[in-house]
């Protein structure tokens, strides 16, 4: 599954940096994930680091994006792919 962040993010600009796969942004008014890049860390590291690092823990799965652990190896070797051709 892909993560989200909350309304209970407070901007503290800890977890974009961390992001292996560049897929946290700030949005509107939050931080966001975008889904298509979130691999929950998988291919990088053993856990989420947004996760790891944020200290407001809100970043749960988004429940509109189910990834089995194969799918998300997948969408990493993807997305190492787009990386080094750009």
């Amino acid at each position: 599954m892909a993560l989200m962040i909350t309304e209970e993010c407070i901007n503290c600009d800890v977890c974009e940096p961390e992001c292996p796969n560049d897929a946290i942004y700030m949005g509107v008014e939050i931080y966001e994930i975008d889904p298509s890049k979130c691999t929950e860390c998988v291919g990088h590291f053993d856990a989420p680091q947004c996760r790891q690092v944020c200290p407001v823990d809100c970043i749960p799965l988004n429940p509109n994006y189910s990834e089995t652990q194969e799918q998300l190896l997948e969408k990493y070797k993807a997305l190492s792919v787009l990386k080094q051709t750009n």
